[in-house]
Formats: structure tokens, sequence, C-alpha cells
């Protein structure tokens, strides 16, 4: 647009030097017409008075075609400037719009950015508080299994007991029977004696060996009334006992039988003192069980 303008001018310029010069060119014919005498012809004044307002006429159109010319070029130049000016203005519009798009895109960019910063940490936060929920439940998990454990054992432990001591005071209750009943055989043994049965003193061994196993047998609950065994026992000088065993005839079952033997290793020693000359290396018994 700005050549076209520029060449305009030219052209403008070149039209008025054009149009200048050939005005200079018919005055200067009209003067040398006039001062030029040899070759002056008499031409009417009429005529010539025409043929002068004929040329300033034309000159006059060609001055205001020129005129208006330059006014048409100057209102295309200004219509020009004018479009070049608001092209200017859309354009720099167009580009703050840009500008203002691409500013939007950046804050809506630092928006999501942010958002997902945020987002990005309320989900972390979930996940440790969702861990430390799960750390707590295993831990309040391990708390309760230990303490059903302990309650279990401790269940078990108080069951144990009672057991224990339900066994204790079975056992205590036959031990008072056990030496109730050979109390009473003693007695009665003692009676017999008494009443002129004769009592070697090897029979007050085997009654006294008797006596104190009796009474240190934890009697089964299967042992029955009219239990008779005879017991084989192996001590050494002192009455301590090395071995024993419980041979036929013995009409007890095996559980019955190992009492009887562990009867005899309670005792540790039998009666020795008061007993030396009557003493064996080897002494077997009849234990007996009458019942109640």
């Amino acid at each position: 647009m700005t050549l076209d303008f520029r060449e305009f001018g030219r052209q403008a310029q070149a039209f008025a030097l054009a149009l200048s010069v050939h005005v200079l060119a018919v005055l200067l014919v009209v003067l040398g017409t006039m001062d030029w005498v040899p070759f002056r012809q008499e031409q009417p004044v009429g005529l010539l008075i025409e043929a002068v307002i004929v040329d300033t006429s034309a000159l006059q159109q060609q001055r205001e075609e020129a005129r208006q010319a330059a006014e048409r070029e100057q209102l295309r130049q200004d219509r020009s400037r004018e479009l070049e000016a608001q092209r200017q203005r859309e354009q720099q519009r167009q580009q703050e719009l840009e500008q203002q798009r691409r500013q939007r895109e950046l804050e809506e960019q630092r928006r999501r950015q942010e958002q997902d910063r945020l987002e990005q940490i309320r989900r972390d936060r979930e996940m440790k508080l969702e861990a430390e929920r799960l750390k707590q439940e295993r831990e309040l998990q391990q708390i309760r299994e230990k303490r059903e454990k302990a309650e279990r054992e401790a269940k078990l432990a108080e069951e144990r007991l009672k057991q224990l001591e339900a066994q204790r005071q079975q056992r205590q209750e036959q031990e008072r029977l056990a030496a109730e009943a050979e109390a009473q055989r003693v007695a009665q043994q003692q009676a017999e004696f008494q009443a002129g049965q004769v009592a070697t003193k090897r029979d007050q061994y085997i009654i006294a060996i008797r006596q104190i196993v009796t009474q240190n047998w934890l009697r089964p609950p299967t042992a029955q009334p009219g239990l008779k065994c005879r017991v084989d026992v192996v001590q050494i000088p002192g009455g301590e006992v090395i071995s024993a065993n419980v041979r036929n005839p013995c009409n007890a079952d095996p559980v019955t039988r190992r009492s009887i033997i562990d009867a005899v290793e309670r005792v540790g020693s039998l009666p020795y003192r008061g007993f030396e000359d009557v003493f064996e290396r080897e002494i077997n018994f009849l234990f007996l069980y009458d019942g109640d």
C-alpha cells in the first residue's frame, strides 16, 4: 500500500510538471506572437481573445481535474491511512485478545496444576490415613488375639488348677481312708496279738512295711475292693528302696499295679530301725485292699 502511494505521488508530480510546461509554452507562444513584428499577421482581435479564453478554460479544467484528482488521491490516501490504522488497531486488538487468551490459558493451566497438586496432596493424605487406620486395626487385632490367648491360657490354667486341686483332695481322701483302713487292720492285728495269736518279729516287720506302703498309696478309680497283690521289694541296709515290682498272684489292673509300685517308691525308705535282725535285702509282702 505504501509503494502505491509513492508511485501515485510521483505520477502526480510528473503530471503537474507536464501541465506547467504546457502552460508555459502557451504563454511563450502568445507573448512571442505579440512581440515578434516581422512574423506578425494581422488577425482579428475577437478570434485571439476567443483562443485565449479557450486555452484558459482548458487550463482551468485541467487544474480542476488535477485538483480533484489530488483531492481524490488525498481522500484515497486518507482512507488508506485510516484503513491501515484500523487494520493496525484490529491487529493490535487481535494481539491483545490473543495475549489475553494465552494469559487465560496459562491461568487455567496453573489452576489445573494447582488442583492436581491439591488432589495429589488429598490422595496422599487419604492413603496415609488409610495406612495408619490399617496399622491401628492390625495392632488392635494383635492385642485382641493376645488378650484372647491370655484369657484362654488363664482359663486352661484355672481348669488345670481345679483338676489338680480335685486330684489333691481325692488323694488326701484316699490317703485318709487308706490310713484309717490300715489303722483298723493294725488295731485288729494288735487285738489278735493281744488275744493270744503269735506274731513273730518278722511278721511285725512285714506288717510295718505293708502299713507304710498303704499310707503312701494313691488309690486309682479302677481299684476294686478285695485287691490282693504280691509285691517284691529290693532294698539296702537302712531301708532305702532300690526297686519294686508287683507279681502274681495279683487281681489288679495295670493302672492299679503301677499305683502300688509308685507307693513303694514314694516311701523311699522302709522301716529298718528295730528290725535289723530280721532285715532282708529282697523281701515280699501281700498288698491288700478291702474297700473303705
